[in-house]
């Protein structure tokens, strides 16, 4: 859990007024306490960031390093605005991979211990310790190992103030045979994760002349991206001979309460790739699935965004496939002006229109993937229209917002704004689309029965 270096004054704090009818039955039925309660939370959530090294604010790895920050630990996760992980709750599909939020109870729970007084409890109870990963280990390196491929950027030095940069360059794959993604991370190295704004990679594989073609996309990373895990079953595909076209955007000074402001040499990017076994591709044939750029606004590169000094925009875009589909993620992107997406499903043949997900306080410098459940994932027959909506604040409300008097227009600089969605998406035929609503719903009728 990363906290935020800006607060609410101590005034603004009590008038929040976060006691429910259930936190009261809370405090009146069980003393919360650090050493029975609050520190596994804190354990299992927060240190992960909040440690020394890490890139928290403080340290939260013990009681006396917790409780002068007690009140304002209280604030941000009453707010939902830690563990930064911003995705509404109550609205569209909720069952995600690596998904950071607390539950209901944890967050009652802290609130309550913090109205009790932030007691430390029985010296005899030891919250368990928690269990911390190296900072720069690969983020799926405990369910499936080291990757299985590692393609470095070339090494960029940033210095500590100036405008953006971008680094565009080709690194060959060292793929010989045309393999299977089952997971994909992008990590900078070390410090460079404060000033690394994005890092694209596209795929581009030889014809038969030998001649490089654009393959498509191989992953996308911006500031706080987990990475991602393909479903079951399914191919995104790393040709042989294909080499990685980096675009990678980088902001000297960094982005953010991470950001450190100083030269960092020797930036290098990294992707991390986890390969199915070699023959999966002939045993399985898989459905494909690609990462794409789904634009909102056509034209908004050019110019054609425009954020008015101290007002707001909203964009929205459309799309519809000729074959049907499942929607694997969905990650929006923005800079600093923005603060909001969503993204629904128009459905013609009947008129409705479904929403799928929210994300009410979205800010650039924690760009999530959403990943659902594949059982959860959305479903959209032939002709079903996804729209997906992002909306922009530029008034001195808005805390990212670093200048609310400027002309905001659409472009690549961190100060211009972008207006797209990522989407992974699974390609189907209508086979593929019926065995899953078939295997949907007896699973269904199987969970329904066992509660019978």
């Amino acid at each position: 859990m990363r906290i935020l270096k800006s607060c609410l004054g101590l005034g603004a704090l009590l008038l929040l007024g976060f006691q429910t009818q259930a936190m009261a039955q809370a405090d009146a039925d069980h003393a919360i306490t650090y050493n029975s309660d609050v520190g596994r939370i804190l354990n299992e959530n927060c240190v992960v960031c909040h440690r020394e090294g890490g890139i928290g604010p403080m340290q939260l790895t013990s009681y006396d390093q917790v409780r002068p920050w007690a009140p304002l630990i209280q604030m941000r996760v009453a707010n939902r605005e830690m563990p930064p992980y911003a995705y509404d709750h109550g609205i569209g599909i909720q069952d995600l991979q690596g998904d950071w939020r607390l539950e209901q109870e944890e967050i009652d729970t802290i609130v309550a211990w913090v109205n009790q007084g932030s007691p430390l409890g029985d010296t005899d109870i030891v919250p368990a310790a928690a269990d911390l990963p190296d900072p720069d280990q690969w983020t799926f390196a405990s369910a499936f190992g080291e990757p299985d491929l590692i393609i470095p950027s070339v090494a960029m030095d940033i210095p500590a103030d100036g405008n953006d940069l971008w680094s565009k360059h080709y690194v060959d794959t060292g793929v010989t045979a045309d393999r299977c993604i089952k997971a994909v991370q992008v990590k900078p190295r070390g410090d460079a994760k404060a000033v690394v704004h994005h890092a694209n990679s596209d795929l581009e594989a030889p014809d038969e002349n030998g001649e490089f073609q654009p393959y498509g996309q191989l992953t996308e990373y911006a500031m706080g991206k987990w990475g991602e895990v393909i479903p079951e079953g399914v191919c995104r595909t790393i040709p042989a001979g294909s080499r990685v076209s980096w675009d990678i955007h980088m902001f000297p000074g960094g982005v953010g309460g991470t950001a450190e402001g100083l030269m960092i040499k020797d930036n290098v990017v990294e992707i991390g790739l986890w390969f199915h076994d070699e023959n999966f591709i002939a045993e399985t044939s898989p459905y494909k699935q690609d990462l794409r750029l789904y634009q909102l606004r056509s034209g908004y590169e050019a110019g054609q965004l425009i954020v008015p000094p101290n007002g707001y925009t909203m964009t929205q875009g459309f799309h519809s496939f000729d074959h049907p589909v499942r929607i694997d993620s969905f990650q929006p992107h923005g800079h600093l002006r923005m603060n909001a997406a969503s993204l629904e499903v128009f459905y013609p043949e009947t008129g409705r229109t479904e929403q799928i997900s929210q994300i009410s306080n979205w800010s650039a410098t924690w760009h999530h993937s959403h990943l659902y459940e594949p059982d959860a994932a959305p479903l959209l027959p032939v002709g079903a229209v996804l729209i997906i909506k992002q909306w922009y604040d530029n008034t001195a409300a808005n805390p990212n917002n670093p200048d609310p008097d400027m002309w905001v227009v659409g472009g690549s600089r961190t100060g211009d704004e972008m207006s797209h969605a990522w989407i992974a998406v699974t390609h189907l035929d209508d086979a593929g689309y019926e065995k899953i609503v078939a295997d949907r719903k007896e699973k269904e009728e199987r969970s329904l029965a066992g509660n019978d």
